[in-house]
């Protein structure tokens, strides 16, 4: 059955092209953001600051070293966290700057980047803690345990997870994620990973219009 639901701006019913659409097109997005967001500066500020963020953990990683697993998982965590959101807000508040983003770029990009994403996503969701993120990350297979940097580690497969407490539409979402993990992530490098996220949604945040202007203003202070 395909996944339907109403638009909170007018009602009418549509079948999502996103796991979290709200709205069954551009003009009721526009017109439910007219009436409930606040500042649109404000937005902007926030997004640039989870930007900042978001490269500041990505760029700790390589500092890091494996010696301790459990500092490992939650720098590799953070990172996870961090894309994440960025993902997620760009998606739900500037789609249109993301679907330009994403149109430009070929076929295979296109699908490279979005799996990329997805997988980052199934590991966000099923990852509660260090050590269930450990089920996730291995050592470079031939080097010694402890040994190396974190962004030389690999997404290693997983098993299909088990889905049956979550609604029927929610398993399938989950189930596109998991998929998306173990065709893009899973044997890649953690640092090739995080890399190529963090170039599409840095770029894609280039082109929100008040996100722009504020980084040209060189307002870049988020809250501390």
């Amino acid at each position: 059955m395909a996944d339907i639901r109403a638009c909170e701006q007018c009602g009418a019913v549509f079948v999502p092209r996103r796991e979290h659409a709200r709205f069954c097109c551009v003009r009721c997005r526009a017109a439910w953001n007219r009436e409930h967001l606040g500042d649109p500066v404000a937005g902007a500020s926030a997004l640039l600051w989870s930007i900042t963020a978001m490269s500041e953990a990505i760029a700790r990683l390589p500092q890091g070293r494996t010696w301790d697993p459990a500092r490992a998982c939650a720098s590799v965590g953070e990172a996870v966290w961090r894309v994440t959101l960025v993902d997620a807000t760009l998606v739900r508040h500037h789609p249109e700057a993301y679907d330009a983003a994403v149109a430009i770029q070929s076929p295979a990009q296109r699908q490279l980047i979005e799996a990329t994403l997805a997988g980052l996503r199934y590991v966000r969701n099923q990852a509660g803690g260090e050590a269930d993120l450990a089920q996730f990350i291995q050592a470079t297979p031939g080097s010694r345990a402890g040994s190396g940097r974190i962004t030389g580690w690999r997404w290693k497969p997983v098993p299909l997870p088990v889905l049956v407490s979550l609604p029927q539409r929610a398993q399938a979402w989950e189930m596109t994620r998991y998929q998306a993990y173990q065709a893009e992530l899973a044997g890649h490098a953690i640092g090739e990973i995080f890399h190529r996220a963090a170039i599409f949604l840095t770029l894609t945040a280039a082109n929100v219009g008040s996100l722009a202007d504020l980084a040209n203003a060189g307002v870049s202070n988020g809250p501390r």
